[in-house]
């Protein structure tokens, strides 16, 4: 009589671990416990301290400093109609998304070359493009504000939409890199053989398969942008031209006193876009990366 082999189509097997109670607690509730702690307490911070009235930041001994139970919004409404708040959020939000754009183009041209032209050292190249990221900006913004300031753009905008691409391009077009593999080479092929050139093919068959990677790369570099400090602390002097990280650290900052209550207002309000953000595009970016890190 022949033996019948277990069937090994279902992981029923693999995650027999999880049976008891104490694999779940160890291996599942105890780690996203603490991920769930790490990532979302600091924005609870900020959001209590935002709402919490001024007398309850300067007496934590009557007040506990975790809630409040008299909320307020005066630190936000003295942000948005007392301050040039508003301004500096649609400074961030132009250099940001301008930045971004221009990241997106040169990283697309750059990822297609390297991997569907097949050239000789193109893998070499893109190793190379990818430890460019590696190299920090505090090194960087040095000899690129000897470039900024002979180029007459100290102090513009300019300045840093287009110093935010040196740090974006090379994560991007190691990301797009990636995405671009998992597109099927036949169908470039069939494309070449009914005559398509390479910027027919480019835009009409690779982009619009790799939205999910363009939407990934375009979130990695507005959030980075979004959040940049040296440069924008480096380059730009005027209080009118500031973006939202520096401009809330230079306004509500008075040698050694801190204005907590509009500080963590700043940050809270200028953190919802890219929140809301996420939220649309969560799904898109994880498969993007997922696919990158694959290849």
């Amino acid at each position: 009589m022949a033996e019948t082999t277990p069937n090994r189509d279902d992981n029923s097997d693999g995650m027999s671990y999880l049976d008891t109670v104490r694999s779940r607690l160890v291996t599942v509730y105890l780690p996203l416990f603490l991920i769930i702690v790490v990532l979302i307490f600091p924005f609870y911070w900020m959001t209590i301290t935002a709402v919490k009235p001024k007398e309850h930041l300067l007496d934590l001994d009557t007040h506990s400093p975790f809630f409040t139970l008299t909320p307020t919004f005066e630190h936000i409404r003295a942000l948005l109609f007392e301050t040039e708040y508003p301004l500096w959020l649609w400074n961030t939000m132009f250099i940001s998304v301008t930045a971004t754009v221009l990241a997106l183009i040169a990283s697309v041209f750059a990822a297609y070359a390297i991997v569907r032209v097949r050239f000789k050292g193109g893998q070499l190249v893109g190793g190379l493009i990818f430890l460019a990221y590696l190299v920090p900006p505090s090194i960087l913004f040095i000899p690129l504000s000897t470039v900024i300031f002979n180029y007459g753009l100290f102090d513009t905008p300019f300045a840093l939409i287009l110093t935010y691409p040196t740090i974006l391009i090379p994560f991007s077009t190691w990301l797009l890199m990636g995405y671009f593999k998992t597109i099927p080479y036949e169908l470039e092929e069939c494309a070449l053989i009914d005559g398509a050139t390479r910027w027919q093919i480019l835009v009409k068959i690779i982009l619009p398969l790799a939205v999910p990677g363009l939407i990934s790369a375009g979130i990695f570099c507005l959030t980075l942008c979004w959040n940049e400090f040296i440069y924008a602390l480096t380059f730009i002097n005027s209080q009118d031209k500031k973006t939202v990280p520096v401009a809330i650290v230079t306004a509500f900052t008075d040698g050694d006193q801190y204005k907590w209550g509009s500080l963590m207002a700043g940050a809270l309000v200028g953190s919802l876009p890219l929140v809301i953000l996420y939220s649309f595009f969560v799904e898109y970016y994880v498969s993007a990366m997922t696919g990158a890190v694959k290849e």
